[in-house]
């Protein structure tokens, strides 16, 4: 299965998060992250959902975000072709130099923040493309993920 971003713009009126989400459960497809901000126009929100799935998948998606009321485009967004960006926040197992040495050094590769050290753990930032996200916290995850928290993904066309 293939992720898709996908820009949703709506207006901004009450309850349209939540229709917008429900269309996704009713029909039993995952939210893997959802972001919602106004834009210049206070009227008008935008939407960046990251979805799973395949063609047919994304195609009715896309259709039925289109059926509702509020909706007034959608776009499929590649990785490539737009601007998008995510954060996270890794607490890692530092228990000892060598460690905290190893951390630094994917830190370095990956232009990484670390943001907190305590005894045990370190606290790593890094913004960036899902994927680049993804491929980070695989790397790190040799030295024990304590705990983890994405952001979602905020995404425009270029």
């Amino acid at each position: 299965m293939e992720k898709y971003i996908l820009s949703v713009v709506v207006q901004n009126n009450a309850g349209v998060l939540a229709r917008v989400s429900s269309l996704f459960g009713r029909r039993g497809y995952n939210i893997d992250s959802l972001t919602v901000s106004a834009t210049t126009d206070p009227k008008i929100s935008r939407m960046s959902i990251i979805v799973q799935g395949d063609e047919p998948i994304l195609e009715q998606i896309i259709k039925q975000l289109l059926k509702l009321e509020e909706v007034m485009r959608v776009d499929h967004l590649q990785e490539d072709d737009s601007c998008c960006s995510e954060l996270v926040f890794v607490k890692l197992s530092a228990p000892d130099i060598g460690a905290r040495d190893g951390i630094r050094q994917i830190c370095d590769l990956y232009d990484a923040h670390i943001i907190e050290t305590s005894e045990q753990s370190m606290i790593v930032e890094l913004a960036e493309v899902p994927s680049r996200i993804d491929a980070f916290l695989d790397v790190v995850s040799n030295f024990g993920v304590v705990e983890m928290s994405r952001s979602g993904v905020t995404a425009i066309q270029k």
